[in-house]
């Protein structure tokens, strides 16, 4: 009898599935072929991840700009000694030298210096979230296509190790047509208390989820989402004031996706990822962002892939290096504000789920939702 349970669930042919070795796909961030100078505005907390893998990277970063003039000279001394320094941004898109620029204030002080860099002639390369309205977003897309420049956004997670490794393995077509794209991440955000984001109410899936809205935009490729369910709860123990639950389901043709967030997880925490397709299924997982194992099984065999670096290193390094490498070729970055619109388009349709208990489809809700 076992041994006809063995053979009906496939026991059988797992156990001889065998080891072999990983095919070497391109997940590292690109290699620009020529020096860009680079321009960063606003030197708040997140420019440090910016500055510090740029330097990493060797990338020519020439001036620096932030209203508080001792944020601007605190990121100069740390990370780029040489660059010039200005607290006014109009003075630094006035820099005949200056190629691209970081913008990386908040989404509701962005567009209007997105604009003045696109008038410019920079390239730009914005923080994330891109915008809160999608119509603005199409706007600035317009605009940059106008003037023949490149605007890329900050999605960052698109270079961690190993969700750039999933991202190769999809497009090299090793696992086939993805059927399922299941994510859970269980970790601790607390530290947000006392600080103004304690006073987004959909901060699990806005703030931080726009990520994996990102990243499952970019697993299921030229699909859309078709329709998409949200919910929040604030959960037992938890001691910040926003839902630190969430968890969204999404339809797309010939496939779903859900993602499950905890953000008050203290102990054991984990970071899953799990994608099935026609022709294989690859598994990461590890206890945070930038601490993941990744294995991926398929006719052939299964494999563990060799990842180097982290999520924060790479990321920030590989959003950058796609925008350059687009400038270089003449083409549109994988990254580029158009494709964003679609992850924002998801974001904000699940967001105005779980504030009404009712599916939602991605592009009828222009604006993110507010409470």
């Amino acid at each position: 009898m076992s041994e006809e349970l063995d053979d009906d669930y496939g026991l059988t042919k797992i156990a001889e599935t065998r080891e072999i070795a990983p095919p070497a796909l391109p997940y590292r961030p690109p290699a620009p072929q020529r020096s860009h100078a680079i321009g960063l505005i606003g030197c708040g907390g997140i420019a440090a991840q910016h500055l510090s893998a740029y330097r990493a990277a060797g990338y020519h970063v020439v001036a620096l700009c932030d209203r508080n003039d001792h944020k601007v000279r605190d990121r100069q001394a740390q990370y780029f000694p040489d660059a010039s320094i200005t607290t006014d941004y109009r003075e630094l898109l006035r820099r005949d030298d200056v190629e691209v620029v970081d913008i990386t204030p908040h989404p509701h002080d962005r567009p209007q210096i997105i604009v003045a860099a696109l008038e410019s002639g920079k390239h730009v390369l914005s923080q994330k979230p891109f915008v809160t309205d999608l119509d603005q977003g199409e706007q600035l897309c317009e605009l940059a296509e106008r003037k023949g420049l490149k605007l890329a956004v900050n999605q960052n997670g698109r270079w961690a190790p190993h969700f750039s490794y999933l991202r190769q393995a999809l497009a090299a077509g090793l696992l086939g047509e993805l059927a399922s794209a299941h994510l859970s991440v269980h970790w601790d955000h607390s530290w947000i208390i006392g600080t103004a984001f304690e006073d987004i109410h959909d901060l699990v899936l806005y703030d931080f989820g726009v990520h994996w809205f990102d990243i499952i935009t970019a697993f299921f490729g030229s699909r859309d989402a078709r329709r998409v369910y949200a919910g929040t709860a604030h959960g037992d123990g938890q001691r910040a004031r926003p839902p630190m639950l969430a968890t969204v389901l999404a339809e797309y043709e010939g496939g779903q996706a859900s993602l499950c967030f905890n953000a008050a997880v203290v102990h054991g925490q984990q970071d899953r990822t799990y994608l099935a397709g026609s022709a294989g299924t690859a598994i990461s997982v590890g206890p945070s962002l930038s601490e993941q194992a990744v294995t991926v099984h398929t006719a052939a065999g299964y494999w563990h892939a060799p990842l180097e670096g982290t999520w924060f290193r790479e990321g920030f390094h590989g959003t950058m290096a796609e925008l350059l490498c687009a400038i270089e070729d003449g083409r549109e970055p994988a990254n580029g504000a158009r494709e964003n619109l679609r992850s924002l388009a998801l974001a904000f349709a699940a967001i105005a789920s779980s504030h009404t208990g009712e599916s939602k489809t991605p592009g009828h809700v222009r604006t993110l939702p507010h409470m």
